[in-house]
C-alpha cells in the first residue's frame, strides 16, 4: 500500500486509535486479513467470523511487526476501531485508489472473468507495473484488499468484480471507480440467484454505468457476440469498444483454428493493424477472453504486435483453470475444477474433444450450482453435449445432479459403457484407475462446493503407481 500514517487513516475510515503512541506512524506494508500474512509495516484487518474471530489474534500481528489493527474493539494493541470493518476496509482502498495515478481496469461477466483479468495483466504488465486481482478475491473484501496492494509505482490496476444480486458491482465500482469497465457475457452463472438473464445484464451493466464519460476519459469495452452485452453500449456515457467475432466489432479474430494440442490460433485484428497470436491455454474459449483483453490493451496504447506477443506467451496465473499435467506414463489430466456454469463446462467439454483427437477422452463432471430451476435442462444438455462431441465415457460424480448429466447422455445415444454415475470423488478416482489406459485425455470439472480438484490431484499424483486417494 502507498504509505499512510495511522493518524491518516483513522480519519479516512471514521475510526478511534486506542493504545497508538504516535499516530504519526506509517503502514508501509501491505493490508491483511489473513494473521499468518502479517509482516512489518502491515495493517491487520479484524473480521469477526462465525468460527474466527480476527480481533483473537491481534497480539500475535503485532508481534510479527503490524503496525496496527482495524477492528470493532479495542485488543490492547495498536488499533483502530470502527463501527463496520468492512465499511472502513472499503473507504480505505477508496482514498487509496484516488491518490494512485494509476489507470483502473475493472471487468465482469458470468464466465471467463478469472483467466481474461489474468490475461489483461500479463499483457498490460509488459507496458508498465501492474496489480491484479490474486484468483477469484472479486467481491466486497477481496477486491479493496487488491486495490490496497497497489503500490506508487502500479499504473495499472485490474480488479475483476463479481455479484450475486443487483446493486453489488454497482457498490464495488463505488469503492474503486474504474476509467476502463469490460463485460464479459451475460450467461447462466447464478441464474438461481438473480431470476433470469434479464436480470444478471441489469446486474452486469452496473459496471459500464460507473464509467466516466467519454470526455473524461471513460472506456466501455464490450462483447459484440452477445446480444445482452451489446445493449449496455445504450447504458453508458463512456466511449465503447466492442470486441468479437461480430461485423461491427473493433477488435476481431480471423482465421481460428485450433492446434493439434488443442490451443487456439488466430489473425487478432484491432484498429491499428494486425498480427498472429498462438495461445498456450487451451481451449477455443480463450479466443474471446484474448480478444477482451486485447482490446483493452489496445485502448491504453499497446500495438497489435505487442499485444499479440503477450497473448501467445500467457499462462494460466489461477489454480484448477483447466491445468494441463502430462503424466509420465501417458495419460494426460485437465484440472478445470474451480468452478462450473453450463457456458465454461461447454466450452470444456470443446477443448476436451479438441486435445483428444485420436486419443480416448474422459469427462469427469459434477454438479453445477446456483442454476435454479434450469438446473435439470442444463445438466441434462451437457450430457448430451459430450455425447454429441463423442466423448469416449462420462463420469457422472454425486448426487441428483450428476443422474441429470448421465440422464441427458443415455437421451442422447449413450446406452452403452459410454456414461457411468457414481457417488462419490473416490468413487471416481477407484474407477478411472482401474481403466485409463497410456494416451487417455481426462476432463475434470464442477462447481467449487463438489471439490472434484481431489480427483485431478489423485489422479496426478497416482501416476503409473495407482497408489494416492481422492482426498
Amino acid at each position: 500500500m502507498i504509505a499512510l500514517s495511522l493518524a491518516e487513516i483513522a480519519e479516512v475510515v471514521g475510526g478511534q486509535t486506542h493504545d497508538i503512541p504516535d499516530p504519526s506512524v506509517q503502514v508501509t506494508g501491505p493490508v491483511v486479513r489473513d494473521s499468518r500474512e502479517a509482516g512489518p509495516g502491515s495493517l491487520f484487518v479484524a473480521f469477526a467470523g462465525e468460527r474466527v474471530d480476527g480481533h483473537d489474534f491481534a497480539a500475535a500481528v503485532v508481534g510479527a511487526g503490524a503496525v496496527a489493527v482495524l477492528g470493532t474493539r479495542p485488543v490492547g494493541v495498536p488499533a483502530i476501531v470502527v463501527d463496520d470493518v468492512q465499511a472502513a476496509l472499503g473507504a480505505l482502498a477508496r482514498h487509496v485508489v484516488r491518490r494512485l495515478g494509476a489507470t483502473l481496469v475493472a471487468l465482469t461477466g458470468s464466465a471467463g472473468k478469472t483467466s481474461t483479468k489474468d490475461l489483461i495483466a500479463q499483457v498490460l504488465g509488459r507496458k508498465a507495473p501492474t496489480v491484479f486481482t490474486p484468483g477469484s478475491l472479486n467481491n466486497e473484501i477481496g477486491l479493496p484488499l487488491t486495490a490496497l496492494s497497489a503500490t506508487e509505482e502500479t499504473r495499472f490496476l485490474v480488479l475483476e468484480m463479481g455479484a450475486r444480486g443487483i446493486g453489488h458491482i454497482s457498490y464495488l465500482a463505488g469503492l474503486t471507480p474504474p476509467k476502463v469497465g469490460l463485460v464479459l457475457n451475460v450467461g447462466s452463472a447464478h441464474i438461481g440467484e438473480f431470476g433470469g438473464r434479464e436480470q444478471i445484464a441489469q446486474a452486469k451493466g452496473e459496471l459500464v454505468e460507473a464509467l466516466p464519460s467519454e470526455a473524461d476519459g471513460g472506456t466501455a469495452i464490450l462483447n459484440a457476440d452477445d446480444p445482452y452485452v451489446r445493449a449496455m453500449a445504450s447504458r453508458t456515457k463512456a466511449k465503447v469498444i466492442f470486441f468479437g467475432e461480430s461485423g461491427e466489432a473493433d477488435v476481431s479474430a480471423e482465421n481460428v483454428r485450433l492446434t493439434d494440442t488443442g490451443q487456439p490460433s488466430f489473425s487478432l485484428h484491432t484498429p491499428s493493424g494486425a498480427s498472429d497470436v498462438t495461445m498456450r491455454l487451451y481451449g477455443e474459449h480463450h479466443v474471446s477472453n484474448a480478444l477482451a483483453a486485447a482490446a483493452v490493451a489496445h485502448e491504453l496504447g499497446m500495438s497489435a504486435d505487442e499485444i499479440a506477443v503477450a497473448l501467445s506467451e500467457a499462462g494460466s496465473l489461477s489454480r484448477w483453470r483447466m491445468e494441463v499435467t502430462e503424466r509420465p506414463d501417458g495419460v494426460t489430466v485437465v484440472n478445470d475444477a474451480y468452478n462450473a456454469n453450463p457456458e465454461s463446462m461447454k466450452a470444456a467439454l470443446r477443448a476436451l474433444a479438441a486435445m483428444g483427437k485420436g486419443r480416448r477422452t474422459w469427462a469427469v463432471l459434477g454438479k453445477m450450482a446456483e442454476l435454479g430451476d434450469e438446473a435439470l435442462a442444463e445438466h441434462d444438455a451437457v450430457g448430451r453435449l459430450a455425447v454429441r462431441l463423442n466423448v469416449s465415457k462420462l463420469v457422472a460424480v454425486g448426487g441428483r445432479e450428476a443422474a441429470w448429466l448421465q440422464l441427458g447422455a443415455y437421451n442422447e445415444g449413450s446406452w452403452g459403457e459410454e456414461s457411468v454415475h457414481v457417488s462419490d470423488a473416490q468413487a471416481a478416482v477407484d474407477l478411472l484407475r482401474s481403466e485409463l489406459r497410456p494416451g487417455d485425455v481426462v476432463l475434470v470439472k464442477a462447481s467449487r462446493s463438489v471439490g472434484l480438484e481431489s480427483v485431478a490431484q489423485a489422479l496426478i499424483e497416482t501416476g503409473a503407481e495407482g497408489e494416492v486417494s481422492a482426498r
